[in-house]
C-alpha cells in the first residue's frame, strides 16, 4: 500500500499556482481519505490537440499533474480526440472550424511527445476521448443532452456573448461541455484540472457525475499565463510564446527577457519549487542579498534544463552571456533561410539579383525569422529604435542588400541569422 504525506504537506504544493479550488475542503477530505485507504486520487486533464506544438503555457496544467504524480496520486492525460472534431468553443466569438480526424492524430502524436518531458511516461494513463464519446450513439447523446437546458447552456459568458450580439452559435458547440463533462463520468475522476477559462465545462463535469451517482469531481484551476510581453495570455498567434520544441538557446533567451515583475508568476506556474521556496527568494531581492538577474538565470537555467538537459542549457547560459553581457554574438545564432523574392515588395527597388542595389523590406525580414508577429509589429519595432542589423540600428523599411547575404538580425533581446539567398 503507497504512502501519502500528510495532508497539509500535500496541500502544500497542490495549492501552489491555483487560481481556484471547487471546493478545498473537498479536496482535503478526498485526500484524507486517500491516505488513510492507500488507495490514489485520480486526477485528469484534457487537452484537444488542435495544433502540433505545445507551449509553456500549455504546461502550467501539465505541471499541476506532475505535482499529483509526484504525491503518488493517478494522473491521466486525457487526448480530446473526438472533441476536438468539435472545437472548443471556449473564448470564441465565431465558430471554430473543426479539425480532420488525420490532422487530430498526426498533433496527438506529438502531444505524447512532448508531454513526457514533464511528467514520469511509467506512471502517467495516456487515453482518448473516443474510446467512449465515439460509442455513446445517437441514443446515447440525446439521454446526455436531455440533463441539461438551452438556457442553461447560454449562461456560459461566450454563448451569452454571441446570442446577444445575433452571431451563430452551431448546434454541435453545444455539445462541447457534454462532451468534456461525460469523459469525468467516464474516468471516474476524483480531480479535473483547467484553466480560469475552462470553468462551465469542468462545472459541467461536477453535474454529469451527480446525474450518474458518482461523488463530484474536485475542480482545481490555474490561472492563464501571459506571454513574453506580460500582457496578453500566451500565444503563438501573438508572437509572444515560448515553444517546448524551442531550441534551448531561444528557449533561455526568450526567458531572459521577461519582466522582473513577470519572473515571478513563472516561477510560480512553471516550476516545481514549494510557494515558501519563491517567496524566500522574492524577499532575498527585496532585501537586495539577491540580485533579480540571478534569479531570472536560476529561472531560464531551471526551465531550459527540464526540456533540454544540463550541458544543453549551460551552452544557452554562456552564449547569452556572450551575446548580451559582452556584446558578442553567440557561436550557435540560429540560421533562418529566407527568399530575396519573399521579401520584396510594391515600394522596393527593382533589381537583378547579384546587383548591390538590391532592397528588401525589413518588416517581411522579421516576420519570416520570426522576430516579430505581425508586419505592424515589426514596423513598431523600426519606430522605436528596437532593431539592429549587423550591429547598426535600423529605422528605414528598407535595406540594400547584395544577395546571397547573411545578416545578423536582433529585435531586443533575440537574434537570428538570416541567410537570403
Amino acid at each position: 500500500m503507497p504512502e501519502f504525506l500528510p495532508v497539509n504537506d500535500q496541500l502544500d504544493l497542490l495549492q501552489k499556482g491555483a487560481a481556484e479550488i471547487i471546493r478545498l475542503s473537498d479536496l482535503r477530505e478526498r485526500l484524507e481519505a486517500s491516505r488513510l485507504s492507500g488507495k490514489p486520487l485520480r486526477v485528469k486533464a484534457g487537452f484537444d490537440p488542435t495544433a502540433p506544438d505545445l507551449h509553456l503555457g500549455h504546461t502550467v496544467l501539465i505541471r499541476k499533474l506532475k505535482h499529483f504524480q509526484d504525491l503518488g496520486h493517478t494522473v491521466i492525460f486525457l487526448i480530446g480526440d473526438f472533441t476536438g472534431l468539435i472545437g472548443d468553443p471556449t473564448g470564441r466569438n465565431v465558430t471554430r472550424k473543426p479539425l480532420s480526424h488525420e490532422e487530430i492524430l498526426r498533433n496527438a502524436e506529438t502531444y505524447k511527445q512532448q508531454v513526457f518531458k514533464i511528467l514520469d511516461p511509467a506512471k502517467t494513463v495516456i487515453d482518448f476521448n473516443s474510446k467512449w464519446l465515439a460509442t455513446l450513439g445517437f441514443e446515447g447523446i440525446i439521454r446526455l443532452a436531455a440533463k441539461f437546458t438551452v438556457s442553461q447552456m447560454l449562461e456560459r459568458d461566450d454563448f451569452h456573448k454571441r446570442f446577444q450580439e445575433e452571431k451563430p452559435i452551431s448546434l454541435h458547440e453545444l455539445l462541447y461541455p457534454l462532451a468534456q463533462g461525460y469523459d469525468s463520468v467516464a474516468l471516474e475522476a476524483d480531480v479535473e484540472l483547467g484553466g480560469t477559462d475552462q470553468k462551465f465545462n469542468l462545472l459541467m463535469g461536477r453535474e454529469l457525475q451527480r446525474h450518474y451517482n458518482q461523488l463530484s469531481q474536485i475542480i482545481l484551476m490555474t490561472p492563464i499565463l501571459e506571454g513574453l510581453d506580460g500582457v496578453q495570455k500566451m500565444s503563438k498567434s501573438l508572437g509572444n510564446a515560448i515553444a517546448i520544441n524551442d531550441a534551448p538557446g531561444e528557449m533561455y533567451g526568450k526567458l531572459m527577457s521577461i519582466s522582473d515583475t513577470l519572473m515571478w508568476s513563472y516561477w510560480t506556474l512553471l516550476t516545481d519549487l514549494r510557494q515558501s521556496e519563491i517567496e524566500q527568494m522574492q524577499a532575498d531581492v527585496a532585501s537586495g542579498e539577491l540580485h533579480p538577474m540571478d534569479a531570472k538565470k536560476r529561472l531560464a537555467e531551471m526551465i531550459t534544463a527540464g526540456f533540454h538537459g544540463d550541458e544543453a542549457v549551460s551552452l544557452a547560459g554562456e552564449n547569452w552571456a556572450r551575446q548580451f553581457q559582452q556584446k558578442e554574438m553567440p557561436e550557435d545564432l540560429e540560421e533562418v533561410h529566407v527568399s530575396y523574392a519573399d521579401l520584396v515588395g510594391p515600394s522596393s527597388a527593382p533589381s537583378l539579383p547579384g546587383s548591390p542595389s538590391l532592397h528588401i523590406r525589413v518588416p517581411k525580414l522579421l516576420v519570416k525569422l520570426g522576430l516579430a508577429a505581425s508586419g505592424a509589429e515589426a514596423s513598431r519595432k523600426l519606430a522605436e529604435n528596437a532593431v539592429k542589423i549587423d550591429g547598426g540600428v535600423l529605422t528605414n523599411a528598407l535595406l540594400p542588400i547584395t544577395t546571397p547575404a547573411r545578416l545578423t538580425v536582433r529585435v531586443g533581446k533575440r537574434s537570428k541569422l538570416a541567410i537570403v539567398t
